[in-house]
């Protein structure tokens, strides 16, 4: 079916303000990338997975310059990592942490791609163009064709320490396209960090390939900008015996979307995929949209998600889980819920189960509500004030979430900033 002429204008404006590399060994896959996204257009909000979420801001030629620029506060200090820095969205070198890691070799798109062969060339739009389907994915076939930067990281056994990818922004109209791939092979471990702001405007993708009994830690806190547009897109391949495990705090923001894609190709595989999002004012929308599929035995995989909302702030969630005919022995479990401060806020969820196979356990769950009034009146008969009591509560309510986060340390880091950004706007 032909593309709407208002979809074929937006998409021929938008591809034409952006600089398209060559490629060298990625120069097929962004052609391919290119020829997809011609073919979906971008997104409009007449599109099903897009009609919570007014997607202008992100497909508009130009990004919006950033009403303020805001210096993300150092995260996970004292915490021995091997940090490496974008700024404006190119790898900056001066900022980053030199040395090797052993048992991870690390490289630059932009650098590597100059070259013809690389193992890259094997998953570098590879995920992204399996996570097409059934659900276009634009604005990630834009970033695959479009990306200038990012890291290629191969892990062969257990990284000694995470690797921390931090972004940093400069002006107040920069705009970040990165593509990031990730192998970890058979029996290797890493955890990745993911800090800061990349830009005004930020498209981001992960194209992430789990091996046989490999397992990847993935904890993004996004930055505090209050003007930052975000679009990132998270593909995750799975092997047997497998674990996968990704959570992501967003405070502040205009509007974020981000999206999780899992495939659970090998049996007693495990994928949890979490978030915990807070918001203030009219002027924050944030949009988590996640599709996960067993296609093998023995599966299990977690959705956790909450969301503090006040002040005519929204947040949405969109979940799926696709257990596809012969995927037995299924555990799949979802919940989507939103704590609303006031009644000027907006909660909107659109979870999803679609079973192809007899034995399996899957369950889904999606609830708002306010602050719960017989607690809070617990807490202030026995001398707590309002406001420490709401944060109390509040905090306890996304503790589901965090719990999600294997390392301790991570998730107390992220409970430290969680309490600072409450205290600042109580």
């Amino acid at each position: 079916m032909a593309l709407p002429q208002v979809k074929l204008d937006t998409t021929a404006a938008y591809v034409a303000a952006h600089d398209l590399p060559a490629g060298g060994f990625t120069k097929s896959a962004r052609a391919d990338a290119l020829a997809r996204l011609n073919a979906m257009g971008l997104p409009a909000r007449r599109d099903e997975y897009w009609r919570f979420t007014n997607p202008a801001l992100l497909t508009a030629p130009q990004p919006e310059t950033s009403e303020a620029l805001r210096v993300d506060q150092p995260i996970f200090t004292g915490m021995d990592k091997l940090r490496l820095v974008f700024t404006d969205g190119v790898f900056d070198a001066d900022a980053s942490d030199d040395g090797a890691l052993d048992n991870v070799e690390i490289a630059r798109l932009a650098e590597a791609d100059s070259a013809e062969i690389h193992w890259a060339q094997s998953l570098y739009g590879v995920l992204e163009a399996a996570g097409q389907k059934p659900v276009d994915r634009p604005l990630a076939a834009f970033n695959t064709a479009a990306a200038t930067d990012g890291l290629l990281i191969k892990v062969t056994g257990k990284a000694a320490k995470p690797v921390h990818i931090a972004y940093r922004q400069s002006g107040n109209a920069a705009e970040a396209v990165l593509h990031h791939v990730i192998k970890v092979e058979a029996g290797a471990e890493l955890t990745l960090l993911e800090t800061g702001t990349p830009g005004a405007r930020t498209n981001i993708v992960l194209e992430i390939d789990v091996a046989d009994n490999a397992t990847l830690h993935h904890v993004r806190p996004q930055g505090r900008a209050h003007g930052r547009q975000v679009a990132t897109h998270l593909f995750a391949r799975l092997g047997q015996e497998s674990q996968f495990k990704s959570f992501t705090l967003s405070m502040n923001g205009r509007l974020t979307r981000n999206e999780a894609v899992i495939e659970m190709n090998g049996d007693d595989a495990s994928a949890h995929v979490a978030g915990a999002c807070v918001g203030d004012g009219d002027d924050f929308h944030h949009d988590d949209t996640v599709f996960v599929t067993h296609d093998a035995l023995n599966g299990e995989s977690r959705q956790v998600f909450k969301k503090v909302l006040r002040n005519g702030a929204v947040g949405v969630f969109q979940g799926k889980i696709l257990v596809k005919a012969g995927a037995q022995k299924t555990d799949g479990y979802q919940i989507s819920q939103s704590l609303l401060l006031d009644g000027d806020s907006q909660f909107l969820a659109k979870p999803e189960l679609e079973i192809y196979a007899d034995d399996v356990a899957c369950s889904h769950g999606s609830t708002s509500g306010a602050i719960d009034e017989g607690a809070l009146f617990y807490l202030r008969s026995r001398g707590v004030d309002q406001v420490t009591a709401t944060n109390l509560l509040t905090l306890a309510f996304l503790a589901e979430a965090l719990d999600e986060i294997a390392d301790e340390t991570l998730a107390e880091a992220l409970r430290d900033r969680l309490e600072g950004w409450l205290a600042r706007h109580s």
